[in-house]
């Protein structure tokens, strides 16, 4: 959402989310006024009669602030009571200015009371000295990802979606991740599945943006989340195995929230104002329409794709609609989602619309425009002049949200089923299951080599490039080719293809945008680094090998991380046809003093929750009084742990263990969900292994106040110099644990800083 121009990009701080913070400020000197705006929308219709003024009214208010509790972490209960009975309860006693400031409240449409709205100003929460408590509640919970601030209307697609833990997702145009931490959480649901069969591959086609992306969806520590870098209007057509057979990936729920001119966001991107124009609808419509025909192409017969944008215009939405239901030739339907989510007001989509230029000239249908006009202008932008078609088609399924109706942006939701393959691939080969054709025609022995046999054809424009799903070399805007990595060996060029390696594509051109990644290399089952790491922890026979990965193909692993089965059976099949961002979750770091202990890999903490159902030894038991010595104490003596973890922790030899807290039903006061925690058992000590901010968040949970003060600026400081894959994540940086442990974990000490991201 929203139209991203270079200019735009360049002059964009790196980091901020201006489309779905929900958190705008300042642009105090620009006149919210634009009559060419208004006379559009008057004359189109789209506001119910006599509320026109009320409508205007409300998008040159400030839009309200919105934060979204993370739903899928079972102790997101615990958050919501924590926000309930302590900050929001405060704020109500709040006066600023001799104005008493209204508490926040629940979204009426969002289930379980996890989305929250205020009018209290960006300005107000950050600037007065009584919100400073709460305003870094906020930002420690955003940055440990238990909370995300996120605009209300952009949390609608994702509950359209449906989503089960079993879905394989795709959204097209992901940055910068707000929506897709909603489809990790979804997948997530259920806390006591480690690994849900689905999952969600977030691609956007701006490079840098892709690494915002990966930043969001790091806060939420899943296996089962994979950044890739594409022009979403040819996102290559991927494979993966099935009962031993190559087949094609189709998608059981797509995401399709295209680029768009943003008129619906005026309340927080002030600048809109005075850029709007009518032409900027004309110049995206083709380039939502192909993203959106991509889009079914890959879904799943039986699946969803939700249509979305943060713009007003029925040129980028019920046209688009309209025109990708009649290529479809009965292969789609819209949804009926009227009763999905009771409590939001939204008003149907509309079956008539006309269209205006910049210089003020409608034209009611295709008929009318001149010949002069045709390249701006297409037929595809007008509605269906059949009216039993129209009919036929249900546009008023469609949903459009008004700013006035519930204090949002505005927004345009859509929800399409498909029925049947689309047209155009059903008159397309299917995939050759006969593996000595298939290599044939790799190999350029049959005529068939110059035609991808398992790609669908793309409608109009587009002949489908072998491996490139879509795209037409050299036409993708902004996707260049990858540099080859510094020193390459043609040994290890080679490498790339052999099994279990997923590395980056061939030595190609240079990029001309973008970064060079590394590559994916998994372990095998017989791989000496789980000789120790087996033994050490005891991991459980099921513990699934084959889904470790690391970073490099040579020289010593410094970190492991775990993808899910069925993403790496994306990445095994696909490193050639795909740039992979990020993938996985890091479970281990190499800690050298740890090898005299028994295990050079110690625990790490974005992992456990994932890798914790399969370790078996090295756990000690702790009690919400240990955890408080634990996250406040730097090296604790064993005897400052209660009796009953101090005799669990005496029977564990040094090394790295897992902290584990159980609730009891028996006490309510006490957090009633499950913790779990990386450590480090010394000699006479032991200590947490545990970032800065989630730190803060696991004791606001045992109700230990928690409030930084002005030493901010220090942590910033010895957080500096920590390197690049670091600065990514520049608040989630450990606690400095100094004076290390005498008893040899000063190694892992200083590893502890590498938690933040992972390359």
């Amino acid at each position: 959402m929203g139209k991203r121009s270079r200019q735009r990009q360049k002059n964009q701080p790196a980091g901020r989310d201006d489309r779905d913070s929900g958190w705008g400020a300042g642009y105090a000197d620009i006149v919210k006024e634009n009559k060419l705006f208004e006379h559009y929308y008057k004359e189109l219709g789209l506001v119910p009669d006599g509320e026109f003024e009320q409508f205007m009214e409300a998008m040159r208010e400030p839009l309200p602030a919105t934060i979204r509790i993370t739903g899928y972490k079972s102790h997101a209960k615990e958050i919501l009571h924590c926000l309930k009975e302590k900050y929001f309860k405060d704020i109500q006693e709040v006066e600023i200015e001799g104005q008493k400031i209204e508490a926040p409240q629940p979204l009426s449409w969002y289930p379980d009371e996890q989305a929250w709205h205020t009018n209290m100003s960006r300005k107000i929460i950050r600037k007065s000295p009584l919100l400073e408590k709460f305003h870094q509640f906020l930002v420690s919970e955003t940055e440990s990802g238990n909370i995300s601030r996120q605009e209300a209307v952009s949390m609608i697609p994702p509950l359209l979606m449906k989503i089960e833990s079993h879905h394989k997702i795709l959204d097209m145009c992901a940055a910068p991740g707000s929506k897709t931490a909603q489809l990790i959480e979804m997948l997530h649901a259920d806390m006591d599945v480690p690994f849900p069969e689905g999952f969600v591959i977030a691609n956007d086609v701006d490079n840098k943006r892709c690494y915002l992306l990966v930043h969001q969806a790091k806060r939420l520590n899943s296996p089962c989340i994979m950044v890739i870098n594409h022009d979403a209007s040819c996102i290559p057509t991927l494979k993966i195995d099935a009962d031993g057979q190559k087949d094609i990936l189709f998608y059981d729920r797509i995401l399709c929230d295209v680029p768009c001119s943003g008129d619906g966001t005026m309340r927080k991107n002030i600048d809109v104002w005075k850029k709007w124009t009518t032409s900027n609808s004309l110049h995206l419509h083709g380039l939502q329409l192909r993203i959106a025909v991509r889009g079914v192409e890959q879904l799943a017969v039986g699946g969803r794709m939700v249509y979305s944008t943060c713009s007003l215009n029925p040129i980028e939405d019920e046209a688009v609609i309209a025109a990708l239901l009649e290529k479809s030739e009965g292969a789609l339907e819209l949804a009926d989602s009227s009763a999905d989510l009771p409590g939001l007001k939204w008003m149907p989509g509309v079956t008539s619309w006309k269209l205006m230029t910049k210089d003020g000239q409608w034209y009611p249908d295709w008929s009318h425009v001149p010949s002069s006009r045709h390249t701006q202008i297409r037929p595809t932008m007008f509605p269906p002049t059949d009216p039993e078609k129209l009919a036929s088609m249900h546009l008023e399924r469609c949903m459009r949200i008004l700013p006035h109706h519930q204090n949002t942006g505005g927004f345009f939701v859509a929800v399409l089923v498909k029925k049947a393959p689309m047209p155009w691939n059903k008159r397309y080969p299917k995939l050759r299951r006969d593996v000595s054709s298939l290599s044939a025609a790799q190999t350029g022995d049959s005529p068939a080599a110059s035609t991808p046999v398992d790609t669908p054809c793309l409608p109009e424009s587009a002949m489908e490039e072998e491996g490139q799903g879509g795209c037409p070399e050299g036409k993708v805007d902004g996707e260049a080719e990858e540099e080859a990595p510094k020193g390459a060996s043609l040994a290890q060029e080679s490498a790339v293809k052999q099994d279990g390696v997923c590395g980056p594509p061939a030595s190609k051109k240079m990029k001309l945008f973008g970064y060079k990644e590394d590559p994916f290399v998994f372990l095998t089952e017989d791989d000496p680094v789980f000789t120790t790491i087996q033994s050490f922890y005891d991991l459980s026979p099921n513990f699934p090998k084959q889904n470790v990965l690391t970073r490099t193909h040579e020289g010593k692993k410094r970190h492991l991380y775990m993808v899910s089965k069925e993403l790496r059976n994306v990445l095994l099949n696909n490193s050639e046809r795909m740039k992979v961002i990020n993938t996985g979750v890091k479970v281990w770091s190499r800690n050298s003093d740890g090898e005299e202990f028994g295990c050079a890999f110690r625990l790490a903490q974005e992992g456990i929750y994932t890798l914790q159902p399969y370790i078996r030894s090295r756990i000690i038991r702790v009690s919400v009084e240990d955890i408080k010595v634990l996250l406040t104490q730097e090296n604790p003596f064993l005897s400052k742990l209660e009796d009953d973890a101090h005799a669990q922790a005496k029977k564990i030899n040094m090394g790295s263990i897992v902290l584990k807290y159980i609730p009891k039903p028996d006490s309510p006061a006490d957090p009633q969900c499950s913790i779990q925690l990386c450590g480090w058992r010394g000699k006479t000590s032991i200590r947490a292994f545990v970032p800065r901010n989630e730190r803060f968040h696991y004791l606001r949970m045992l109700g230990v106040e928690v409030f930084r003060d002005k030493q901010g600026l220090g942590h910033k400081q010895r957080d500096e110099g920590k390197g690049e894959e670091e600065g990514a994540a520049e608040n989630e940086a450990e606690l400095d644990l100094e004076n290390g442990d005498e008893n040899g974990s000063s190694q892992a000490k200083a590893n502890s800083g590498n938690q933040g991201t992972s390359s």
